[in-house]
C-alpha cells in the first residue's frame, strides 16, 4: 500500500462511522514493513519479513466512545468495524471528558516535511542484513576470551501513519528504523558473563560500522569476567548512560497527565515545585531532524511544540492529552498518543536532560568509593510513593577507579530524594531520542545478593 492511499482508508472509516450513527470519530491507518536477520557462527540463523496494514477506529455518541480495530481493510469490513464501534459505544458508560479537538486548535501542519523521519534510499536486502550480522558477530569473536556470540542481528523497518477526524483533520507521514545488535558471552556455566551493544538510526547512512558495535559488546562482556558481589551499604552510585534515561523515565511517568488525574503519582502535588537540581532541565522536543520519537503532529491533530517539563529544576507542568487536560482544568500538551485499536492517552516524545560539565571518569573521581552501574535485571517501583527498588550489575569504584566487576546487587531508595541529587557527566549520546548523560545519583542503599 502506498502512502497516497492511506488517507482513502481513514476518510472510508469516517464516512461508514457516520453513515452507522456516531456522532464524531476519528480514524487511524498504519501500514509497515519489518526485516529482521540472525546470525548464529557465521550462519543464517533466522530471518523474519512482516507486512501488514492495520486500521483503527474511534466512534463517539455524546460522551460515550469505543475503538475497534482490523487488519482487513475491505469495504464490508470497514462497514462492519463502524457498525460494531457504534454499538459499543451506546452501550459503554459516560465519560464526560472525551470529545475530539475543536477545529481552531488543529495543527496547521498534516506532514513530517523537513524532520526527515523516513530513509529516502532504497529498502535494503536481507542479504545486506545478513552482512552486516556477520560483521558484527565476527568483530566480537575476534576478541581474546569471547566464548560465543548469543546473538547478532539487524532489522530494518518503515512505518506510514494518516490520521483523520470528523473536525477535519487529515495528516500523515513515515518513519523508517535501521539497527545492529550483538550480545557477547565470555566464561561459562556460573562464572559466564555477557553484555550487548546496539545501535539504531532513522537514516542507514548515519549508522556506525558493525565491526565498532561487535567489538563493544566483546569490550563490554571481557570487561565483567569474574563479577563478584558489592558491599552492602549506603554509597553513591553513577548510573551509566546506558541506563541513565530510565531514572529520567520515572519522573516523566509521573508527571504523565493521566496518572495525576488518577491521583497515582508521587508528584501529585509538586507542581511548581523543584524536583531537580536548580541547574537541571528536562526538554521535550518533538521536532528534532531524524530522531525517531519526533512527529510533527499528536494524535488528536494538535501541533506539537517544544516545552520545559522541568524549568532549572523546577515541574512546571505535566504531559497532557485532550482527556487528561479537561479533567484537570488545564491545556492538552500536543502529547497524545495512539495505536489503531486504543484512545488516545498522553506520553513524551524526544526528550533531553541538561549536561554537565566532565566526562562518566570524571563523576567516579567525584564518588571516590561507590558503586557504578550499567545493566538494570527487573523494577519494584511505586507509582504512588516513589519506592525505588532494582536489581543491577556493574563496577564497583574505589578512589574513583573501577576496581572490579558486580552482579546481583539490590539498589534502593526514593525516586523524590534520589532525583534532587542528580550531578550530570557530558556524555549523553544526542542522536537519540532520550539524551540523558551519566548521572551520580545518592541516597541509595545496596545489598549483595
Amino acid at each position: 500500500m502506498t502512502q497516497t492511499e492511506l488517507p482513502d482508508l481513514t476518510q472510508a472509516l469516517l464516512d461508514a462511522a457516520r453513515k452507522a450513527g456516531a456522532e464524531s470519530a476519528d480514524a487511524l491507518a498504519v501500514d509497515g514493513l519489518s526485516l529482521s536477520v540472525d546470525v548464529r557462527q557465521g550462519k543464517l540463523e533466522q530471518a523474519e519479513r512482516s507486512e501488514g496494514t492495520e486500521i483503527g477506529l474511534r466512534v463517539l455518541i455524546g460522551q460515550r466512545q469505543a475503538c475497534v480495530s482490523a487488519s482487513d481493510t475491505r469495504p464490508e469490513t470497514i462497514r462492519d468495524m463502524a457498525e460494531r464501534a457504534v454499538i459499543m459505544a451506546r452501550l459503554a458508560p459516560e465519560d464526560r471528558w472525551i470529545g475530539l479537538a475543536e477545529s481552531n486548535a488543529l495543527s496547521p501542519t498534516r506532514d513530517a516535511e523537513g524532520l526527515e523521519l523516513c530513509d529516502p534510499a532504497p529498502d535494503p536486502a536481507a542479504a545486506t542484513l545478513e552482512d552486516l550480522a556477520r560483521r558484527a558477530e565476527a568483530a566480537a569473536l575476534a576478541k581474546d576470551g569471547i566464548s560465543m556470540v548469543d546473538s547478532a542481528s539487524a532489522g530494518f523497518g518503515r512505518q506510514r501513519i494518516h490520521l483523520a477526524a470528523s473536525n477535519g483533520f487529515s495528516g500523515g507521514y513515515a518513519r523508517s528504523s535501521h539497527s545492529i545488535s550483538c550480545v557477547a558471552i565470555t566464561g561459562s556455566g556460573t562464572t559466564m558473563e555477557r553484555d550487548w551493544a546496539h545501535e539504531s538510526r532513522v537514516y542507514g547512512a548515519d549508522m556506525p560500522d558493525p565491526e565498532s558495535i561487535g567489538t563493544r559488546a566483546a569490550e563490554r562482556t571481557l570487561a565483567r569476567a569474574g563479577a563478584r558481589q558489592a558491599r552492602t551499604g549506603a554509597f553513591p552510585v553513577v548510573f551509566d548512560e546506558r541506563i541513565s534515561s530510565s531514572l529520567i523515565g520515572h519522573l516523566l511517568s509521573a508527571a504523565n497527565g493521566a496518572a495525576v488525574a488518577r491521583g497515582a503519582t508521587w508528584l501529585r502535588d509538586a507542581l511548581g515545585e523543584a524536583v531537580l537540581p536548580e541547574g537541571l532541565s528536562v526538554i521535550e522536543d518533538p521536532h528534532r531532524v531524524r530522531i525517531g520519537g519526533s512527529r510533527p503532529f499528536d494524535a488528536e491533530g494538535l501541533p506539537t511544540r517544544q516545552r520545559a517539563i522541568v524549568d532549572k529544576g523546577v515541574l512546571t507542568g505535566w504531559t497532557l492529552d485532550l482527556a487528561s487536560a479537561r479533567k484537570l482544568g488545564m491545556q492538552s500538551t500536543g502529547s497524545a498518543q495512539r495505536g489503531p485499536s486504543a484512545p488516545p492517552s498522553p506520553g513524551v516524545s524526544n526528550i533531553a536532560l541538561t549536561q554537565g560539565t566532565t566526562d562518566r571518569a570524571g563523576l567516579l573521581a567525584q564518588i571516590g568509593t561507590g558503586f557504578l552501574v550499567t545493566s538494570m535485571i527487573g523494577s519494584s517501583i511505586n507509582p504512588t510513593t516513589g519506592d525505588y527498588s532494582r536489581g543491577a550489575s556493574g563496577f564497583w569504584v574505589e578512589n574513583g577507579e573501577i576496581t572490579y566487576p558486580v552482579s546481583g546487587v539490590t539498589i534502593a531508595g526514593n525516586l523524590r530524594q534520589m532525583l534532587k541529587t542528580l550531578i550530570p557527566a557530558n556524555d549523553a549520546k544526542t542522536f537519540l531520542g532520550h539524551v540523558v548523560p551519566s548521572l551520580i545519583v545518592e541516597g541509595l542503599t545496596l545489598a549483595g545478593a
